[in-house]
């Protein structure tokens, strides 16, 4: 199946630690290679190598880390006689379109943009481009296969470390629960789409706030709860620790690596 990704945002929340100010999120490090590569990294590892990246902000960057890509950066290889002699590849067999979807358009926009190059795809799989998690992605895609649904969306549980505070009259104090305990969920950001999701795409309009709740509202978009590890990379922390994680060795989104 194809895989949208959506890498042209600003990324204001993580600005402070953009040298120049100009780098687009998706492209952060976290370990050796950039955020957008371990999300591909994900989808590669369960056969889906076909990727259309939606660029806008910063989208030189994301071009230029493609069109030199090092093998050598994350995968071991011999030296011999002046030439590199790779023992395993990244990204040889995966196909990149990189198409330029508008400096400022709407995730929705941008996924408008790019429908020629589904062609006649029943089904695609769409992403932020910021999130790693171990979710079965197999599972996902069975279970909304199976269904005739028009859009699945993982959610996942809120990861805020806010107190909801039960308050009674008078002030008094029932109850203090953790956000994360309570029976709520998330939009976790990875999408299986069908092409019905166009049909209620507005020009300039959201995946999510116009698509997936008009499908909501018609009975068509279902939900994979996932408790396993997720996690948004949103702000310079975020990002931070993830790059330590990878450091230490803690790498549960990196499947491929097992």
């Amino acid at each position: 199946m194809k895989v949208v990704l959506f890498c042209g945002g600003r990324g204001t929340r993580m600005r402070s630690d953009l040298p120049g100010g100009t780098m687009p999120k998706p492209m952060q490090l976290v370990g050796p290679r950039p955020l957008v590569w371990h999300v591909m990294r994900y989808y590669a590892h369960f056969g889906h190598k076909e990727f259309i990246l939606c660029l806008g902000y910063g989208a030189q960057h994301i071009k230029d880390f493609f069109l030199t890509y090092q093998e050598t950066g994350s995968n071991d290889f011999v030296l011999r006689d002046g030439r590199v002699e790779l023992l395993s590849t990244d990204i040889s067999d995966w196909r990149i379109s990189l198409i330029d979807t508008g400096l400022d358009a709407t995730i929705g926009e941008r996924l408008r943009r790019v429908r020629p190059f589904l062609g006649d795809d029943e089904m695609f799989l769409a992403n932020y481009a910021d999130v790693l998690t171990d979710a079965p992605l197999p599972d996902i895609i069975a279970r909304f296969a199976a269904s005739d649904a028009g859009a699945s969306m993982m959610v996942v549980p809120p990861t805020n470390t806010f107190h909801v505070v039960d308050v009674g009259e008078g002030g008094q104090v029932g109850a203090i629960t953790p956000v994360a305990e309570l029976p709520l969920w998330v939009n976790g950001g990875f999408f299986v789409l069908r092409q019905e999701v166009f049909e209620h795409l507005p020009r300039d309009g959201d995946l999510v706030a116009d698509a997936c709740a008009e499908l909501a509202k018609r009975g068509r978009l279902i939900a994979y709860p996932h408790r396993g590890y997720w996690r948004p990379s949103d702000t310079v922390n975020q990002r931070l620790e993830l790059d330590s994680a990878w450091a230490r060795g803690e790498r549960p989104w990196a499947l491929w690596e097992r």
